[in-house]
């Protein structure tokens, strides 16, 4: 390794520390010469690291340091968890997942209900979806599609570590209802500082004559005609 290569890697190294998100490569390469093989440098650093208490990982286009796998068992720690994704919201998530880009429209006819306003809102105020543009059909609804930092939540390094069909069944996930793949296991993965309010049901809240969905929990908030009104993005248009 030459020396430039040498004083690269530590810049780089340094750049991965002091972030407190994961990097764009693009970020990245803008702070080195041009010419200066980015990708090549990430790999080393990546190799250097395989073997310590913390890991340079890939999640999407993106880099990070993370713990080593082996060691959260000596890392975990215990914390009251009050806000949780909502059952509408975990499988909007899981539906956007596995078929993004996916609009508004397909995702109610894929879970069979309609979807209140606000599930698409807690979704992307979590930075777990983002608008993906317009699919060209009448209307031009807004399509919707996972962000590096759902991949970086869920610890996956790109959307083909997505369990398939055989492996949900295996792990008891897949839903036999209108859901392809219910996974509940989302559900436990709390929201920091991010209330859905709509957590046992889901109501009408865009004036179209149409109800929204019916608590398949049994479980929603107490009120006149047990629905929640939500307030948030307005069919199909990003925040």
């Amino acid at each position: 390794m030459s020396t430039e290569d040498g004083q690269h890697l530590r810049l780089l190294e340094a750049l991965l520390f002091a972030s407190r998100a994961p990097v764009p490569v693009r970020e990245l390469a803008a702070r080195f010469p041009e010419g200066a093989e980015v990708e090549g440098l990430l790999t080393k650093l990546a190799d250097i690291y395989a073997n310590r208490g913390v890991n340079l990982v890939k999640r999407g286009g993106t880099w990070a340091f993370r713990t080593a796998p082996d060691l959260a068992a000596h890392l975990a720690g215990e914390r009251v968890s009050v806000r949780k994704l909502s059952r509408a919201a975990v499988e909007t998530l899981a539906i956007v997942a596995y078929h993004q880009p996916v609009t508004r429209s397909e995702i109610e006819e894929i879970r069979g209900v309609g979807l209140s306003k606000g599930t698409l809102d807690i979704l992307f105020e979590a930075g777990w979806v983002r608008p993906r543009g317009r699919r060209r059909t009448p209307g031009r609804p807004v399509m919707w599609a996972t962000t590096d930092a759902f991949l970086d939540h869920f610890g996956l390094e790109s959307l083909d570590e997505l369990p398939g069909v055989d492996e949900l069944k295996a792990a008891g996930l897949l839903d036999t209802g209108p859901v392809v793949a219910d996974v509940r296991a989302l559900s436990n993965q709390a929201l920091p500082g991010i209330d859905d309010g709509n957590e046992g049901g889901e109501g009408d809240g865009d004036g179209d004559g149409e109800g929204d969905e019916d608590d398949r929990d049994g479980e929603g908030d107490e009120g006149e005609d047990g629905e929640d009104d939500a307030v948030g993005l307005g069919p199909d248009a990003p925040r």
